[in-house]
């Protein structure tokens, strides 16, 4: 595309002087406080300052000089040089006449510091070519959003009271057209056929993992190299506005995985990016990430948090996300994370914690409740850390919410033990209770759960093939019981026996037929239950939200457990028999007199199960068990859940 080759004298004749830096702005940038840096830097289509043309922008203070290449000019690198401010900000910037939105480019750096010559992309490019293909694009955003129903009703339908049930996906491989080559659906038609099918199984939010654009597919979308840039793989950056639009027109709110913890080391990326380590830490046992082979970005320097926490402001503001999730906390809070001895660089009182990520964290947690209070972070940390979820004031990260990943390791262990051996391991499936309250926890059963020979969900549970089924959905009835709000990665919902391929798709086929369907309309229902159901989500993040009914009986593997709403009314009580016996006249303690009705029942024949119901609300006897004045006999259906109300 661009011709090395090719370098003219310098000239400013065809680049006008023009900024949209104010002084007040050069002070918030080199403050590390700037939070909306994309309204200034990068490359803005301008139609009515009196000039028509595109505005240049970019932070390069170690260049010797920095151009503006594209097509326009032939990729001539000396033609259109930008003028570099006199505040010392290391700010280039000018304005090119007759440019205008779709245009191609990228910027040409001369370093200053050594003989380093690059062609970069725009780090605040809002929209790119497509991969292999690196260079920016000039882009106006003139999309007429419909969502403002949703947005208003957001903060209430956000709350940490209310239910949080969440799909993942991963937009390249949910569905593929195998008429046209097997490509990936468009942002367009993910906004038909993934609005209608998040809406039909009652997931109130769907997560995408990383849509910023990323130059390898294999990565997932985790190596990024356009922070502000949706992928133009799946289309324009409109078009992924209208699937966000499209989704919250159906009440349904967007999360995007985000990734300030590491970038690629892509030369057209943020790397070396002006001949020195502006982004990233020059030393390696600082700047550098053994396991991803990537670079860690300087959250001691102060520009670089301003240019993260603003690009978290523009998927907020700009395409109206609801939520972020923020990968691999863990990683940025620890020193010597995945380091041997003398690998790692101790902060100033010789410890491991990384002071500099700890303040970033910090920092960006409060500037996005501060600007968007009706929206929620997400952190997947890994580690005990503590307060994690809870707010700067009183020593905490400031996060909405964190990820469960104890609960999921311990149960997910638990159910691939034969239920045999499963008495034995009681105190995997009841410890999670003992740390539940501590963080405002989401439950995850995520895509990393289901790769590099893991196995799918499904080929994790034992026994035969109804075995198998039965074990995925008391997995599932047990997840929605416990608190917590809730994660699912697509293909879970259908229980797909292979593991996720991302140059594959759901295997959709399986709903033709067997237990398939069954565990679909069990999620249905499970998401149902959890909206409907005060008591499963009004105080899941409190401690006065559950009570245990009998988390004791190791023999039969049983576990029983009430959950509770804000009003006395509100209680649920859930039984659970983690063994394929059916267990007929079990008696349970229960807090009140009256008729109980079982609401669910994951044996159900139309869920696939062998239809071992209780099928009419049982009177309670004032009998004593389980402490309580008055008790019920059920019975117990094999491998099974079941939901009690009065």
């Amino acid at each position: 595309m661009s011709n090395p080759s090719v370098l003219n004298k310098p000239t400013m004749a065809d680049v006008i002087p023009f900024s949209l830096f104010s002084d007040l702005d050069i002070h918030l940038f080199r403050e590390g406080t700037h939070y909306r840096l994309y309204e200034k830097l990068g490359s803005h289509v301008l139609t009515n300052e009196g000039v028509n043309g595109t505005y240049f922008a970019v932070w390069a203070p170690n260049a010797k000089y920095v151009s503006v290449v594209g097509n326009f000019n032939g990729w001539n690198r000396g033609s259109h040089k930008l003028l570099h401010r006199w505040d010392g900000s290391g700010i280039w910037e000018g304005l090119i006449p007759e440019i205008g939105s779709g245009e191609t480019y990228k910027y040409y750096i001369e370093s200053n510091v050594n003989d380093y010559k690059v062609e970069k992309a725009d780090p605040f490019a809002r929209y790119s070519e497509i991969a292999p293909k690196t260079a920016s694009v000039v882009w106006k955003e003139e999309f007429d959003w419909k969502d403002k129903k949703w947005v208003n009703a957001r903060k209430k339908k956000q709350e940490l009271s209310k239910p949080f049930s969440v799909y993942e996906v991963h937009l390249g491989s949910w569905k593929r057209v195998a008429e046209d080559g097997y490509r990936s659906l468009s942002y367009r038609e993910l906004a038909v056929d993934l609005t209608k099918y998040v809406k039909e199984l009652g997931f109130t939010h769907v997560e995408f993992m990383p849509i910023m654009e990323h130059p390898f597919f294999g990565s997932w979308g985790y190596q990024v190299t356009g922070y502000f840039t949706p992928s133009s793989r799946f289309g324009t950056p409109d078009d992924f506005a209208y699937l966000v639009n499209e989704l919250h027109k159906e009440g349904i709110g967007v999360i995007l995985d985000w990734v300030p913890s590491h970038f690629p080391s892509d030369q057209h990326g943020l790397v070396y990016f002006d001949g020195t380590h502006l982004f990233e830490h020059a030393d390696p046992r600082k700047g550098f990430h053994p396991d991803w082979k990537s670079y860690i970005f300087n959250f001691g320097r102060n520009e670089v948090k301003s240019f993260l926490i603003s690009n978290a402001f523009y998927w907020l503001d700009k395409y109206h996300i609801d939520g972020l999730r923020v990968d691999a906390v863990a990683s940025m809070l620890y020193l010597d994370y995945s380091r041997k001895e003398g690998e790692w660089i101790p902060n100033e009182f010789g410890g491991r914690e990384n002071l500099e990520a700890i303040s970033f964290l910090k920092s960006f947690n409060e500037a996005v409740y501060r600007e968007f209070p009706d929206v929620q972070t997400i952190a997947e940390e890994s580690t005990s850390w503590p307060m994690v979820s809870k707010p700067t004031s009183i020593g905490g990260l400031g996060f909405g919410m964190k990820w469960m990943m104890g609960w999921m390791h311990d149960t997910l262990e638990y159910m691939a033990t034969d239920p045999m051996y499963r008495k034995y391991h009681h105190a995997q499936l009841t410890f999670s209770i003992h740390y539940a309250y501590s963080e405002n926890f989401m439950l995850p059963l995520s895509h990393d759960e289901v790769v590099y020979g893991k196995g799918s969900l499904i080929n994790k549970m034992p026994g035969d093939e109804w075995q198998k089924f039965a074990n995925l959905r008391l997995l599932y009835g047990y997840m929605y019981a416990h608190p917590g709000t809730k994660l699912i990665f697509m293909g879970g919902e259908i229980a797909q026996y292979s593991e996720w391929n991302h140059d594959g798709s759901v295997d959709w086929s399986l709903l033709y037929g067997g237990y398939h369907n069954g565990i679909q309309n069990f999620l249905k229902d499970l998401n149902r239950l959890y909206c409907e159901q005060k008591a499963l989500h009004e105080l899941q993040f409190q401690s006065e939200g559950y009570e245990w009914i009998d988390g004791a009986d190791v023999e039969n593997s049983v576990i029983a457990f009430l959950r509770k709403g804000t009003s006395k009314k509100d209680f649920l009580l859930v039984v659970c028999n983690f063994t394929p016996l059916v267990r007929n006249n079990y008696r349970i303690g229960v807090p009140s007199k009256g008729a109980w009705k079982e609401i669910l029942n994951s044996d159900n024949p139309f869920y696939g199960g062998s239809g071992v119901l209780n099928g009419t609300p049982i009177k309670a006897d004032q009998q004593s068990s389980h402490g309580r004045e008055y008790s019920i006999e059920i019975t117990l259906p094999p491998l099974g859940v079941s939901v009690w109300k009065i």
